[in-house]
C-alpha cells in the first residue's frame, strides 16, 4: 500500500513540474501554450487623424524623353545617315557562285563593326538628297520608311549580288538607297509621284526643269520592265514582286531604288570608282 502511495506521489510531482517548467514539457503545442499564458500586451491609443510622418499622395511621373525623340518625321523617328549602314555580317553562311566558269565562294563583311560609311573629307557621309527624300515621304505618308539596302561594302555588295551588274553598284559609294513604304507596300507607284512632288514643291527647285521635270528612261538595258523616271538629279526604279531579288531584298514586297546622278554641291556628276568604292570607308 506504501509503495502505491509512492509512485503516485511521484507521478503527481512531474506532472506538477511540467506545468510550471515549459522548458522540460516535450510538446511545442503545450510550450507554446503556457507562453501566451504568461504574455502581456498593451493597446495603442491614437487621436484620430493622428499620424508620424506626413506622406504625400503618389504621382506618375512621365518617362524622360531621350533627345531623338523629341525630333519626329511623320510620327517616326527622322532618318538619318545612321540608317544606310551596311547589312552585311560575319554571321552570315558563305555560299558559292559561278563566275568565269569558276565555282568561287562569297563570304560576308563583318558589317558594321568592321568598317565605316563612305567618306567625305574625312567624315561619314550619305549623299543628302537621299536623305531629303525618304523623309519627305516619311512626312507625306506618316508611315514608316523601310530602308532595305543604303551602303554595301564592296565584300558585301558581292556577297547580296554576285551577278555583273551589280559590281558597279552605287550602294558602294553611299548614292543609292532601296527601300519600301510600310502599310503602302502594294502601291509603289504613289511613292514615285510623291518624290517627284518633293521636285516639284521644294523652293530651292522652282523654275529649274531639268529638276522638276521627270522623263522616263526608254532604254531596255534595265533590270526591271518598268520604264525608270529620271532628272538632273537622281534616277528613280521600281522592282516589281518578281524583280531585283537579293540578299537584302529578300522580302515579298514591290520596291523603290534611288540613285543619284547629279551632285548640287559639287556641281558634278556622280559616277562610280572603283576608288571610291574600295577605298573610301575606314576599315578596323
Amino acid at each position: 500500500m506504501i509503495h502505491k502511495v509512492s509512485k503516485l506521489l511521484i507521478l503527481i510531482v512531474f506532472a506538477l513540474m511540467a506545468n510550471f517548467c515549459p522548458g522540460c514539457s516535450s510538446s511545442d503545442e503545450n510550450n507554446n501554450h503556457s507562453r501566451m499564458r504568461h504574455q502581456k500586451g498593451e493597446y495603442i491609443y491614437r487621436k484620430q487623424g493622428e499620424t508620424q510622418f506626413a506622406v504625400d499622395s503618389p504621382e506618375k511621373i512621365p518617362n524622360k524623353v531621350y533627345p531623338w525623340d523629341k525630333m519626329s518625321v511623320g510620327n517616326h523617328p527622322p532618318i538619318t545617315k545612321e540608317y544606310f549602314r551596311c547589312k552585311g555580317s560575319s554571321l552570315n553562311p558563305c555560299h558559292s557562285v559561278l563566275k568565269n566558269n569558276e565555282l568561287q565562294h562569297c563570304y560576308d563583311c563583318g558589317g558594321i563593326e568592321k568598317h565605316s560609311l563612305p567618306l567625305c573629307n574625312g567624315k561619314e557621309h550619305i549623299y543628302p538628297i537621299l536623305i531629303d527624300l525618304l523623309n519627305h515621304i516619311q512626312a507625306t505618308t506618316s508611315k514608316r520608311v523601310v530602308i532595305t539596302c543604303g551602303h554595301r561594302c564592296t565584300e558585301h555588295n558581292t556577297y547580296a549580288d554576285p551577278s555583273t551588274q551589280n559590281q558597279y553598284s552605287k550602294h558602294m559609294i553611299g548614292a543609292e538607297v532601296s527601300f519600301y513604304v510600310q502599310g503602302m507596300e502594294e502601291h509603289p507607284e504613289i511613292i514615285v509621284k510623291y518624290i517627284q512632288d518633293f521636285y516639284r514643291d521644294k523652293l530651292s527647285y522652282q523654275g529649274k526643269k531639268e529638276y522638276t521635270e521627270f522623263r522616263r528612261y526608254e532604254k531596255d538595258d534595265t533590270n526591271v520592265s518598268t520604264q525608270p523616271w529620271y532628272n538632273k538629279e537622281v534616277f528613280v526604279k521600281l522592282f516589281n514582286k518578281n524583280e531585283g531579288r537579293n540578299f537584302d531584298n529578300r522580302h515579298p514586297y514591290p520596291y523603290i531604288s534611288i540613285q543619284v546622278r547629279y551632285d548640287r554641291d559639287l556641281g558634278q556628276n556622280v559616277n562610280y570608282s572603283w576608288d571610291k568604292a574600295y577605298r573610301n570607308y575606314l576599315r578596323w
